[in-house]
């Protein structure tokens, strides 16, 4: 899907893999059955107390709403009760109004005392609860009374002003400073069977005028006042009286107890100079199991309940017994993947990755977590090669294109950005209903086999560089050998001229200084015809491979040996040549010859790098200063830079490769000898990028110590 390349190698079967990791499971599932065990028992402890606290939980729900539909019941009754008692308290406001405005109405028209005592006696067997009706002055003396036929009193019907009760008294004074009917206090009278009742007086003060000219005495009872006002009203079970603040009793209406639990409602019952409390009591039974619907449908509720939670218990023991199973299968099956070196992943139809194992996470550097889900592009697909993938898995996930059994090879890229091929085998994904709903894939990274496969290609070429630099070396034995000859003549030449130059009879006049320059110039030819022998000498010994004599030497007489060659092409390229040596270096233990010679290669190669006529200023600088050493040896490091165009970086990759050069008249050999003559003295050669252009080549090699030679 990522690449179609063939492999053209055969790859591990799969019968072997699964073999391998069949086996592999079984040790890891032998070793961990303690710790399998230790966790199923965990497991069912968790499971067991989890449905403990469901029990739990249901019990104490059941008691809950039994206890709230109970409190709720309460709550019902408690304020049917207060209604009734403020019910009453208005029933009785209501009737004292009306018994005022009847009072007052007894006074209209100029009543006679005779007159004024048959609408009294008409009002009281109107009015059960009046008991009596006084007529009095403004002195508080009887002129006219009536009484209830209904409850006869103990009564003195002469002026008893001596029997004025001081209840009455005080709220004759009260009514009188506040101009309206006032009530007295409750007090006790006593009654002609040997009984008594609370009674109360109420003073209607008679104003004419704005003057008070008498005052109207209604007496009554209390007790009336509760069975004729409000009793009728009263429901069985229930009981209401007036009491007092202290919770006192002074009349009491009501039915027979019924019930075990009493609801009580208390009424404020306030009256102009007095106050009173009304007080209803309820009596019912308490909330049985069913008390009402709402109960009912709860406890069908648990019924149903607890049936399903026996169903569950029942239900869950099967489903237990098969976790058990799968978790085992899970567990084979874990082990098994885990075990592969094979990374394994799985998509869907839509592409998305739903599945990789931990093999297949190692290989591209990714988490699981941060492959699953995903989809083009995939996080492991090379950014130069995404929009290939994505369009070859189009033409795959569609149906189109059958992978081929023997795989494919594609190339990844890991999370730090490295880039490995693999080898691919994938298959569509059959589920258990026969339906196509994805691809599973096996990954093998082949990095390796490609390794191994780019050394022994590597190798080829190798002994293919070696055969040549054999013919090389042949080649350059037999120039040796050609060339000594010549060479030795040119030497002999040079060295018989300037002894005939020496033996030469002295004349009168002093030589002349072409003689001098011609003596110097033989010297030349003859030092760099010495030079030459020794050059091809030491490559005729490089190439058979035998040891090079090596001697001290100092760097400054290594550089200075080779500068005057570098100045002649110098000048010719108008390069300017900078010398830097460190003080005080100590002396270099080196075939001296070679390494001139690797001087002189750096040095023109910086030289021709800088041969183009936009490279201003041209400047090559040979360094010399201490390398990094240590107690055992001692380094100095040779340093050629040059301002050139620098070294580009597929050039650099093959710079030092035999044979390999990028100019048409160079053989390759160069910088390939240099770095061998190096590594033959222990040293190593390599090359940097210099600022702000140019490039450096700097190489090591060992100081003089004395023992060591």
């Amino acid at each position: 899907m990522e690449n179609v390349t063939q492999a053209p190698g055969s790859m591990p079967s799969s019968a072997d893999a699964v073999a391998s990791a069949t086996a592999s499971a079984a040790l890891a599932g032998d070793d961990a059955l303690p710790q399998w065990q230790l966790h199923r028992w965990h497991s069912a402890w968790r499971r067991w107390s989890l449905w403990t606290l469901l029990v739990v939980l249901v019990a104490s729900m059941l008691i809950t709403l039994v206890w709230l539909a109970g409190r709720y019941e309460a709550s019902q009754v408690q304020s049917r009760v207060e209604r009734d008692a403020a019910d009453a308290v208005s029933d009785i406001r209501i009737a004292f109004a009306h018994n005022v405005q009847n009072m007052q109405s007894l006074q209209m028209g100029e009543p006679d005392l005779a007159n004024w005592e048959n609408r009294a006696s008409e009002l009281l067997n109107a009015r059960r609860e009046l008991v009596r009706l006084e007529w009095r002055d403004a002195q508080l003396k009887v002129r006219a009374h009536a009484e209830s036929p209904f409850r006869p009193m103990n009564w003195d019907p002469a002026d008893g002003s001596n029997s004025i009760h001081s209840d009455m008294n005080l709220s004759c004074t009260n009514a009188r400073r506040v101009g309206g009917p006032s009530y007295s206090s409750s007090y006790f009278q006593p009654l002609p069977n040997g009984m008594g009742s609370e009674m109360m007086e109420l003073c209607l003060p008679l104003m004419d005028d704005g003057r008070v000219t008498g005052f109207l005495i209604a007496t009554y009872s209390l007790q009336t006042v509760l069975v004729d006002l409000v009793a009728p009203s009263l429901q069985r079970g229930q009981e209401v009286s007036f009491t007092e603040a202290d919770g006192t009793r002074l009349a009491v209406v009501g039915a027979m107890r019924r019930g075990t639990r009493m609801f009580t409602a208390q009424q404020l019952f306030d009256l102009p100079g007095t106050t009173l409390i009304l007080r209803l009591d309820s009596w019912h039974a308490a909330p049985s199991v069913f008390p009402n619907v709402l109960t009912a449908l709860v406890t069908a509720m648990s019924i149903a309940l607890v049936s399903v939670l026996i169903v569950l218990v029942r239900d869950n023991r099967r489903r237990l017994r098969a976790e058990r199973d799968l978790g085992e299968a899970l567990a084979f099956r874990k082990a098994m993947e885990d075990s592969q070196v094979t990374g394994l992943r799985a998509r869907d139809l839509d592409g998305r990755i739903t599945y990789v194992n931990p093999a297949f996470c190692e290989m591209v550097g990714f988490t699981a977590d941060e492959l699953i889900g995903h989809t083009n592009p995939l996080p492991y697909w090379p950014p130069e090669l995404a929009g290939e993938y994505s369009a070859r898995q189009t033409v795959r996930m569609s149906g189109q294109h059958i992978p081929p059994r023997e795989g494919y090879e594609s190339i990844f890229m890991r999370k730090d950005g490295t880039r490995f091929p693999v080898m691919i085998y994938e298959a569509p994904l059959i589920n258990a209903q026969g339906l196509h709903t994805g691809w599973m894939g096996s990954f093998l990274d082949v990095s390796e086999q490609r390794r191994v496969e780019e050394i022994s290609r590597a190798s080829q070429e190798r002994l293919q560089a070696t055969a040549r630099l054999a013919t090389v070396g042949e080649m350059a034995s037999l120039l040796s050998h050609e060339l000594n000859q010549p060479l030795a003549a040119i030497s002999s030449y040079a060295s018989g001229s300037l002894n005939l130059l020496q033996t030469e009879a002295p004349t009168a006049s002093p030589p002349s200084e072409n003689l001098a320059d011609v003596r110097v110039g033989i010297q030349r030819i003859a030092q760099q015809a010495e030079r030459a022998g020794k050059v091809i000498k030491s490559v005729h010994d490089f190439v058979r491979r035998r040891d090079q004599s090596r001697e001290d030497v100092s760097a400054q007489d290594l550089v200075d040996a080779v500068l005057p060659l570098i100045r002649l092409q110098a000048h010719k390229l108008r390069v300017h040549i900078q010398i830097i040596i460190e003080p005080e270096l100590p002396e270099i233990y080196c075939d001296r010859t070679m390494v001139e010679q690797v001087l002189l290669n750096l040095a023109r190669n910086g030289m021709q790098s800088m041969d183009h006529p936009d490279i201003q200023p041209r400047v090559l600088e040979i360094r010399v200063r201490r390398a990094a050493s240590n107690a055992q040896n001692k380094w100095l490091e040779f340093s050629v830079s040059d301002m050139g165009a620098g070294i580009a970086d597929d050039v650099a990759a093959r710079l030092f490769t035999p044979f390999y050069t990028t100019r048409a008249e160079g053989m390759g050999l160069g910088l390939s000898l240099c770095r061998t003559v190096v590594e033959q003295h222990g040293g190593f050669l390599g090359h940097a990028a210099r600022e702000p252009r140019g490039t450096v080549f700097t190489f090591t090699l060992p100081a003089f110590q004395p023992e060591a030679a």
